[in-house]
Formats: C-alpha cells, sequence, structure tokens
C-alpha cells in the first residue's frame, strides 16, 4: 500500500521506517524542511538504536521518501497517519492539540475523498470523534502507538497488541491490510471503538506511571521506617497479580510520554466530571523522589553542597535514549547548581540536547573525566556503561567516596568494599560502609 506520515519526530520516523520494512511506499511528511532533508539523506536528528541504518536502507531503495509537500502526500497516499506531538498546554495539565488539528486538517484539505486517516499521537479522549465530525471527507480511525524509546522498531514490527479504533468494517479492513504481516505473526488485535481506544493508551500510561510511583512511596516508607525498598519489591514481585517489572525504586520517571499524559489524563477526567486526583498522587510521589536526591546529596556533603563538586551520570530520562524532556537526572543537576554545587553531567548519548537546555552545568566526555575529585558521584540514569564502573577505578579519581545510586541497580556490597559512603533511595546504609 501507499501510505502517509504526518510528522517525522520521534513516533512519525520510527513509523514509517517500519512502515517500509513491512513493505508498504512510505511518504513522510514535516513542515520543518531541515527535518526532510536530514532524513532523506538517512540522518536521524535522535538516539534510537537500528533507526538510522532503517531509514537509510529503505530511503537509499527509494521505499520511504520525505517531503514537506501536503498536496503531494494527499495524492500518494492511501492511508494517512497522523503521528505529531501533543505536548503539554503552558499553564495547564491539559494537553496542546494544534499540532494534531492542524496535522488533520491539511492532510484532510488534499487527500482523496475514500482516504483513511489514522490518528496514532496521544490524545485526550473525545478528539477522535471531533475530528471525524469537523472533517466528514474523510474517513477517521485511531491507532495508538505503544513505543518504549531504545525499543521502538521492536515494539512497531513485533507489538505485544494492535488497538483500532474505528467506527466502519472499510476501516478495520483497510488497517488489517496495512497491518497484515503483523497479525500474521499472532500479534492480539483489539478493535474498538473511538473512546475506549484513545483510552487504552492513556490508561495504560498511568497504571505504568501508578506502579512506578507504588514503590516510590513504597521507598518513603521504608526510608523512615529503616526498611529496604528493595527486598520488599522482590518479595510481592513474586506475586504474579503484581508482577516485577516497574517495581525497581528510584528517583523516578521522566520523558516526554508519561508526565505530561497523567496531567493531561486527570485534567480531561475533570472535564468529563470524574475524577482521578490519585493521578496527580502519583505526580506528586514521582517528583519528590528528585527532592529526596537532593537532599540525600546535602546530607552526605554535610549539609549544604555549597562549592561541592558533583559528579551526574546520566542526563536524558532513561538508557538507549537522548530525550532529555523532564529528565530527573537534569532536573537534581540544575537544581544543585542552583544551591552552590560545581556539577559535571556525563551521558552517552544525550550530551548535546543537555548542553543547549541547560548550559550552565558542566559537562565531561567520559565518566571517568566527570569523575575528576568529585565530591560526591550521583548515578541518574540507568545507562549499562555506568553499571560497569569498577568501584576501585572510581575511588581512585575522586576527592571523597560517595555515591548515591538513584536507579537501585548499583551493586551496594561492591561499592562498599571498594570504600565508598553508598545511599541508594529506600534502602538502610550498608554495614561496614566506607569513609565520609
Amino acid at each position: 500500500m501507499r501510505l502517509t506520515v504526518i510528522g517525522t519526530g520521534y513516533l512519525g520516523a520510527t513509523h514509517a521506517a517500519c512502515m517500509a520494512e513491512l513493505g508498504h511506499e512510505v511518504l513522510g511528511v514535516d513542515v520543518d524542511p531541515e527535518k526532510v532533508a536530514a532524513l532523506q539523506a538517512g540522518r536521524v536528528p535522535f538516539h534510537e538504536p537500528g533507526l538510522p541504518e532503517l531509514i537509510a536502507k529503505h530511503t537509499a531503495s527509494g521505499q520511504l521518501r520525505f517531503t514537506s509537500d501536503y498536496a503531494a502526500a494527499g495524492a500518494f497516499g492511501d492511508v494517512h497517519f497522523v503521528c505529531v506531538g501533543t505536548p503539554q498546554l503552558k499553564g495547564s495539565e491539559g494537553a496542546d492539540l494544534a499540532y494534531v488539528d492542524s496535522a488533520f486538517a491539511a492532510i484532510a484539505e488534499h487527500a482523496a475523498p475514500d482516504a483513511l486517516v489514522v490518528g496514532k499521537s496521544t490524545v485526550p479522549v473525545g478528539t477522535a470523534g471531533r475530528l471525524a465530525d469537523a472533517h466528514a471527507g474523510v474517513e477517521v480511525a485511531w491507532n495508538p502507538e505503544f513505543l518504549r524509546e531504545g525499543f521502538a522498531i521492536e515494539d512497531t514490527l513485533r507489538p505485544d497488541r494492535l488497538v483500532f479504533g474505528v467506527r466502519s468494517e472499510r476501516a478495520e479492513t483497510i488497517l488489517r491490510e496495512v497491518y497484515a504481516p503483523v497479525l500474521a505473526a499472532g500479534t492480539p488485535l483489539v478493535t474498538a471503538d473511538f473512546p475506549t481506544a484513545e483510552l487504552v493508551k492513556t490508561a495504560a500510561n498511568a497504571f505504568l506511571a501508578t506502579k512506578i510511583s507504588f514503590i516510590n512511596a513504597m521507598a518513603e516508607v521504608c526510608e523512615a521506617a529503616g526498611g529496604d525498598v528493595s527486598v520488599l519489591a522482590e518479595a510481592i514481585g513474586y506475586d504474579d497479580r503484581i508482577g516485577g517489572k516497574f517495581l525497581r525504586a528510584g528517583v523516578g520517571f521522566g520523558g516526554g510520554c508519561l508526565p505530561k499524559d497523567i496531567r493531561a489524563f486527570a485534567h480531561r477526567a475533570d472535564e468529563l466530571g470524574v475524577s482521578l486526583d490519585f493521578l496527580r498522587e502519583v505526580d506528586a510521589i514521582n517528583m519528590r523522589r528528585r527532592d529526596k536526591v537532593v537532599e540525600v546529596a546535602r546530607e552526605l556533603c554535610g549539609g549544604a553542597v555549597l562549592g561541592a563538586r558533583i559528579a551526574v551520570l546520566g542526563a536524558a530520562f532513561k538508557p538507549d535514549s537522548d530525550d532529555i524532556r523532564d529528565s530527573p537526572a537534569l532536573n537534581v543537576a540544575a537544581r544543585l547548581r542552583l544551591d552552590g554545587a560545581d556539577v559535571t553531567v556525563h551521558d552517552p548519548e544525550a550530551m548535546d540536547n543537555a548542553r543547549k537546555a541547560f548550559p550552565l552545568l558542566g559537562y565531561a566526555l567520559s565518566a571517568e573525566e566527570a569523575m575528576q575529585r568529585a565530591d560526591l558521584v550521583l548515578h541518574l540514569t540507568e545507562w549499562p556503561q555506568f553499571r560497569e564502573i569498577d568501584p576501585a577505578r572510581a575511588r581512585s579519581l575522586v576527592s571523597r567516596p560517595r555515591i548515591v545510586d538513584g536507579r537501585g541497580v548499583l551493586d551496594a556490597d561492591r561499592w562498599t568494599a571498594a570504600g565508598w559512603q553508598f545511599r541508594a533511595l529506600g534502602r538502610p546504609a550498608p554495614v561496614g560502609e566506607g569513609p565520609r
């Protein structure tokens, strides 16, 4: 089939490349001509493992092209996927739908009368129906995305489920054809009405955020009571009704999805006369974990960080990404910098983005460089490279061997044996830890 993908950011570029990999002819559309030129040349303006190679493969073959011409896109595609962003509105919890509205209007103006326009963006419930009513000249469907940064290709080509929000058998038939290879591989399909399809994504994100904040709330209790949240999480995770995923306490979640999506969900529920205030507490718990890291940093530095040299390992909100949106690591780093600390950050992929957003922080080309003469090390993004650091080697670099594991993955015994003072959120200090 001939598909267009409107919006070539993280979601759109990934979707376009993967649709080409499934055998479709794909035209990516974006209002930014520089982004279009870069993608057409096989250059991806963000980090996602495997995506540059996939885009280069299909642009070289001609199966995948990019343009800024909506008229050309309307004439080209049988199916048009809208993959633009829905950021948080300034001064509000709600979602900004300006990009979605603009993209639907632009493609509907140029699409053939029988075209199918499919939303993939995460939107407040009711958006699909509103757009379908506003653009009666085309058929609308909703096909929410469930991508994890760092695994986006896998999640597109081999997803754990597909969701089609449709109003007609024809729309479902077309989407089945688009995803035929994926469905043939046994991927479960859920066909739903518009509101349910929209709610699947927001409900999934709300549940994941709640589970993360739950274990972080338990970390708060453990800190007050002297318990160990890592042991607690292991024990409750054996219950198959609960499961062990997303039960690692730490500095909390960030990124461009979970924080703004749970806020928008609670806001939309208010508009519908339903209370989802528990999501506001989920958000508050998450933000308190950043406060806790700052508090522990001050404690380890004798009550204040003024003049302290602090190494921050991590800038991206998660590993295998250069996305710094709402990054806990950079939020903590910036706050410590405002408190007077000399903060140096290292991240394997997110350095350029971090420099642009936080130019007053210091940056190092390696973890070892960041730790040179440090009074405190904060491990705040769970990159494998950081877990593999040799504590004995690292001790020879720092002025004072003190580390806070904000992700709960470092081996406390190993670091303590190497002479480090070790802290992890929700866990007691190791017995016999190194000197202050």
